[in-house]
């Protein structure tokens, strides 16, 4: 059974900085892709970033310049460096990896990040 669990969320006040980090345990080979995505309140989940197995990154429009993920292969995991945190920002994070060798998506179950004065 493959398990993704986040860590690393809470409360910051704005212009803060938190990092947010994944371990993926299970039986799995190493994720194509890993990302964070993000759900407020009354809205959609959304991508914040993705790294794939090769490096290659994608972030959100709202998030470049601030945020930057990395991936340990090796060990499975993500982690995702937010800095000059706005209110905007205030959010469940999930945690997903892509399995290529499985045609899966999987997912953790979420860390709440608040950011607020």
């Amino acid at each position: 059974q493959v398990q993704l669990v986040e860590s690393g969320g809470g409360l910051v006040q704005p212009g803060g900085s938190l990092r947010l980090s994944c371990v993926a345990s299970g039986s799995i080979p190493t994720f194509y892709v890993m990302g964070w995505y993000r759900q407020a309140p009354g809205e959609e989940r959304e991508l914040v970033a993705a790294v794939t197995r090769e490096g290659r990154t994608n972030y959100a429009d709202s998030v470049k310049g601030r945020f930057s993920i990395s991936r340990d292969n090796a060990k499975n995991t993500v982690d995702l460096q937010m800095n000059s945190l706005k209110p905007e920002d205030t959010a469940v994070y999930f945690c997903s990896g892509y399995s290529d060798y499985r045609g899966s998506y999987y997912w953790g179950q979420g860390t709440q990040v608040t950011v607020s004065p």
